[in-house]
């Protein structure tokens, strides 16, 4: 085993998490010496990460991930500038789960995160060889990530004309239409978060929770002014919090506008908006102030189906059968926050045991055939 050794620790962080969708996937055999192309093995535990190689030929690489540790932890592919190439999360202790993804050759880190918090455990990963690209090579997959960056770039447009009107709101101290505008814009950030996480530190200063920051560094973002509309009632001092959100907010829908994905980023995407809903939304974890967890809720699942409907007719060619499963459950998870409804909105989520078990078995239920997708998208 290659062990990668910590550029920094991590500082310790509480996670709730929906234990059906965590996922466990089946163990791949050792790569032999000298392999580059069969399954790399990633040991996780709270202070290492040891990968079998470090030198991966270009195009699909599988990760297959073990958690021997104590805390939930994360896996990442970071290309330059910790541009996240791919990500598994919520990968709980005894747990496994794969990471499937496209690499061009590059030289890209390796990082694992107990704890899901801080910098993690890093090493050098070497990507080296002259696969095609997927989209190169299949009609269905490049139309499907044209057709999704389309989405994003509709859905960036919107970000940024929403917060707009939230950061004006908060800084005329108009907290009445804060708080309306408050969940709309987050909106169309949750749709969009797997893209919108894969631009370095940006998703934490725009959406961290209280808990989620590290030692030693300010809290910003939507959930700081949250609390101070919804605990304190007020948007005293929150101008310098508003217009950073609007920076940054800005600075993602030029990145997104211009990204180039491809067909296992959307594919891994549509699963990570699922990982979301079970360990922040279900949970009433991710609006804790504002309890409008279920306006986030309904915009990653949203996301989700997106990024599977841009897929779907690459597919419906390897696995129609997948596609159907797939039609059901998304109209079951929307079915069951349907219920919810308040006019254009819904109500404040504030959820009993039985309303948090009734969503996470449909999302369970989605989250399942949802993981598939990856390894049917990486057919040859």
């Amino acid at each position: 085993m290659i062990t990668i050794t910590a550029r920094r620790a991590t500082a310790a962080g509480a996670v709730l998490l929906l234990a059906g969708l965590t996922g466990c996937a089946d163990e791949k055999p050792a790569a032999a010496p000298g392999d580059t192309s069969g399954p790399v093995s990633v040991k996780a535990t709270d202070s290492e990460c040891s990968l079998s190689r470090t030198d991966v030929k270009s195009g699909t690489s599988t990760f297959s991930v073990a958690n021997g540790g104590s805390k939930v932890t994360e896996f990442y592919v970071y290309a330059e500038g910790d541009r996240v190439m791919g990500e598994v999360e919520n990968i709980g202790p005894g747990l496994k789960r794969d990471l499937i993804v496209e690499l061009p050759t590059g030289k890209y880190q390796a990082v694992c995160k107990p704890g899901m918090i801080g910098d993690g455990i890093r090493g050098d990963l070497n990507v080296t060889g002259d696969a095609p690209a997927q989209v190169d090579e299949d009609t269905a997959l490049k139309q499907a990530t044209e057709s999704y960056q389309r989405y994003v770039n509709s859905q960036a447009v919107a970000l940024e004309q929403k917060t707009t009107e939230f950061v004006h709101a908060v800084k005329a101290g108009d907290i009445a239409k804060a708080k309306e505008l408050f969940p709309v814009s987050r909106t169309y950030w949750e749709r969009i978060e797997p893209v919108a996480e894969s631009f370095g530190d940006l998703d934490p200063k725009i959406d961290a929770r209280v808990n989620d920051v590290e030692a030693g560094t300010e809290w910003t973002g939507y959930h700081r002014i949250e609390q101070a509309l919804w605990e304190k009632n007020t948007t005293a001092g929150m101008a310098k919090y508003a217009d950073q959100l609007l920076v940054d907010v800005k600075t993602v829908v030029a990145k997104a506008k211009v990204v180039k994905l491809n067909p296992l980023q959307l594919a891994n995407g549509a699963k990570e908006l699922l990982d979301e809903v079970a360990t922040g939304k279900i949970t009433g974890e991710e609006d804790r102030y504002s309890h409008t967890d279920l306006w986030d809720f309904q915009a990653n699942v949203e996301g989700s189906q997106a990024a599977i409907q841009a897929l779907r007719p690459a597919l419906q060619q390897r696995d129609a059968a997948l596609v159907t499963t797939l039609d059901t459950n998304f109209k079951a998870v929307f079915a069951a926050v349907d219920k919810y409804r308040v006019g254009d909105g819904f109500k404040p989520y504030q959820p009993t045991d039985a309303e948090r078990k009734e969503l996470g078995t449909v999302v369970d239920a989605l989250a399942e055939p949802v993981s598939k997708v990856a390894a049917v998208v990486a057919q040859k």
